[in-house]
């Protein structure tokens, strides 16, 4: 059984490279958060086999996708210490970033890099973070945060085909960890590839699968670099967006390490619900068409600010 799966998973990742398009499209939104969340990776919890398949996978499509490696790889490894359910022993797990990079084509701002990020990993089989008393079963984090991570590959792959319009150098991080305590970003903020004066801008996607009728997009941490709320709330209602756009309300997710480390930060998202950090975030609940138009939103708005030499320097926010 477990030779079929992998040979299913083969098969399925090839024929999906095959039809690749650099645009953002449903379709591959779609294919991404199916892979992410077939129950072979076991809810993505840091440490083991799934684990290291979904690295792999994610590293695979940067490749693809032709963004380049820092001088240590795609994959930055790291040791996580585990959540567990009370009277389980601690458990600590080896796991990864993956991290990849286009470089911009200004002599002087290809030195300044704006990053995009969201973390991959999720519950597992449940522990203390679950919002459901279920156990054994798999968490899928279809929103949570196999839409983040879905994005990110879209979007990676967008940029990249747009690379000869970039003056800054865009870095793309896929956390690992991330539900463990923010633990992928607070190591790669603390052992980063380039010089954090040279990050002038981080924006992190965490749960952006279900937007609601009005169409909101949800962001906190605008008010940290110049302009930014103004740009962001012009830019999303240009697309036929409602963006609620916070100067600060910097929230709770990985852009929190940036934050600390005094980088601008813009933190989105869609929204809660009720499945959150249950086994029942699954793809079904996905609104694709809405994840499509975050997707662009947000590439439109990395194209603008690595595209021109406007200042991009940090501004604290309460």
């Amino acid at each position: 059984m477990i030779r079929k799966n992998i040979l299913l998973t083969l098969i399925y990742l090839f024929c999906f490279n095959m039809f690749s398009q650099p645009e953002v499209t449903v379709n591959e939104l779609r294919a991404h958060i199916s892979y992410l969340t077939m129950d072979i990776n076991e809810g993505r919890l840091p440490g083991g086999h799934a684990n290291r398949q979904v690295v792999r996978y994610i590293k695979n499509e940067f490749r693809t996708f032709g963004l380049n490696a820092f001088k240590n790889g795609f994959k930055q490894k790291f040791t996580a210490q585990l959540k567990v359910d009370k009277g389980k022993p601690e458990k600590e797990v080896k796991t990864w970033n993956v991290v990849g990079f286009l470089e911009g084509n200004d002599p002087i701002l290809k030195k300044e890099y704006i990053v995009l990020g969201a973390h991959y990993d999720h519950l597992g089989f449940g522990g203390p973070s679950s919002k459901s008393d279920k156990r054994g079963v798999v968490y899928h984090g279809a929103d949570d945060n196999a839409s983040g991570t879905s994005a990110l590959l879209e979007i990676a792959e967008y940029i990249a085909s747009h690379k000869s319009e970039l003056k800054r150098s865009v870095i793309f991080v896929a956390f690992g960890a991330e539900e463990q305590g923010l633990l992928g970003s607070k190591y790669f903020v603390n052992h980063p590839p380039v010089r954090l004066t040279q990050i002038k801008l981080m924006i992190n996607m965490d749960m952006l699968g279900r937007m609601n009728d009005e169409k909101h997009v949800y962001m906190g941490g605008a008010g940290t670099f110049p302009n930014g709320v103004d740009f962001m709330k012009n830019l999303g209602e240009s697309l036929g967006l409602t963006p609620i756009v916070h100067a600060g309300s910097i929230g709770g997710s990985d852009h929190v390490s940036f934050y600390k480390k005094n980088i601008s930060v813009l933190g989105m998202h869609t929204g809660g619900h009720e499945q959150y950090h249950t086994p029942e975030d699954t793809i079904d609940l996905i609104n694709f068409e809405g994840q499509k138009q975050i997707c662009e939103y947000i590439s439109k708005a990395i194209l603008e600010k690595a595209s021109t030499d406007d200042p991009l320097y940090f501004i604290y926010q309460e």
